[in-house]
Formats: structure tokens, C-alpha cells, sequence
């Protein structure tokens, strides 16, 4: 018996995502607001830190039954596992939610023979959103992880703020950086992240200029001789 998926099931997993895409989107936020109440507010800081603990352990199941909803959609079975380990990491850890984007600029990459400026206009768009989410994310967690460890160079919310802006586009100042063991993990995983964002944007705008500069030679008259 083949193990190859129902030809039905690609059309019944984007189906799901599609109608989940939004719904999940604000998920991510909530448990983004929830984590970052618990980070930057005293533990005595009552009823702020309940409320927040409610979120973040309300919405991750909600990221569960996604994966399982979209690992019986696809027909892959435990080849899901391997084939999306992306979204595997994703539910692991849910504040890499946004790293979701790059599952977008695969998709567009995909239809170049039939290109539409709106698609590259949407990963940019969304590139830049998940730069911003995934940089408060980035701060938080090193925020979480640094200001306490000695000989430190991040002690505050501002410096973690700073140090994500400088990793995230690659600058790399070096006045601000993790000394932990986690701080650094969290550290390289942004630096890929920085990586792999401005290449979907780059890569993305390069192809909507061809566009525009191929649809304006179409227009164009041709020149007599």
C-alpha cells in the first residue's frame, strides 16, 4: 500500500491553513503579550501576571490542535514531523511563531511562472512584520536570560531592545551581547533569523522591480527604425 498522500490532501491542508492563518496570527500575539507581561513585571504585580500566565497557557494548546489538524490534512503521517520541521520547532517554542513567513516567500518563489506584484508586496509586508514581532520576541527572551547573569552587558529592556535591532540587521555593534549559555543560543538563532528575513526581502523586492521594469517594456511601442 503507498504511503504518498490522498491527491485530496494538499487542497484540504491549504483549505485549513487559510482559514486558520488570521486566527492563529492573533493566538501568536496574545501569547506574545502574555510572555512579555511575565518577563517585564514584578511577580508581585497582581492580578497583570495571572492574566498573563491565563494567555500564554490558553493559547499554546490552540497551536496543538493546529499541528495535529494539519498533520492528519496532510497525509504524510510521522513524515510530517520531518517535511515541516519548521512548524515543529514552532510549537516547541511559540515565540518563533513568526518565522512562519518564510513558509510565504516559499510559496511565492514557487508560482514565478505566474507572478503577482500583489504576492511580492505581501512577503515584504510580512517580512517587515516579523522582523519587528520577532525582534520583541528576541528581546524579551534574552532580557529574561541576561539581566540577572553577572558581568552582564544587558541589564535592561531598552539594551535587549537595541541589541535585537543590531543582530536582526546583521551590524553587529558589540557594545551590547549575551554572556550566557542561553543568551548565546538565543543570540545565533537571530542571526540566522536576520539572515534569512533580508534575503526574503531582498530577494522579494529584486522580483517585483523585474516585474514592474518587464510590464513597463510591454507597454512599451516598439522603437521604428
Amino acid at each position: 500500500m503507498s504511503d504518498r498522500p490522498a491527491p485530496e490532501a494538499p487542497a484540504r491542508l491549504t483549505r485549513w491553513e487559510q482559514r486558520t492563518e488570521v486566527p492563529l496570527f492573533v493566538a501568536g500575539l496574545l501569547f506574545l503579550a502574555g510572555y512579555a507581561v511575565r518577563v517585564l513585571t514584578p511577580h508581585e504585580a497582581e492580578p497583570w501576571n495571572g492574566i498573563a500566565l491565563i494567555l500564554v497557557w490558553s493559547t499554546w494548546p490552540l497551536f496543538l490542535a493546529d499541528y495535529v489538524t494539519r498533520l492528519r490534512l496532510s497525509g504524510l503521517g510521522a513524515r510530517f514531523v520531518r517535511a515541516h520541521w519548521l512548524d515543529t520547532l514552532v510549537l516547541l517554542l511559540p515565540l518563533l511563531r513568526p518565522l512562519r513567513m518564510v513558509q510565504v516567500y516559499t510559496a511565492v518563489q514557487r508560482r514565478r511562472d505566474r507572478p503577482r506584484l500583489s504576492l511580492y508586496a505581501r512577503v515584504m509586508t510580512y517580512a517587515g512584520l516579523t522582523a519587528v514581532l520577532l525582534g520583541f520576541a528576541a528581546s524579551l527572551a534574552v532580557y529574561h536570560l541576561e539581566h540577572t547573569a553577572p558581568d552582564a552587558s544587558i541589564r535592561t529592556f531598552g539594551d535587549a531592545v537595541w541589541w535585537a535591532c543590531a543582530t536582526l540587521t546583521t551590524v553587529g555593534y558589540g557594545d551590547a551581547a549575551p554572556v550566557t549559555f542561553w543568551g548565546r543560543t538565543v543570540a545565533a538563532g537571530v542571526m540566522a533569523c536576520g539572515l534569512a528575513l533580508l534575503g526574503a526581502v531582498t530577494g522579494s523586492f529584486s522580483s517585483w522591480m523585474i516585474q514592474v521594469f518587464t510590464r513597463e517594456d510591454e507597454k512599451r511601442p516598439p522603437e521604428r527604425g
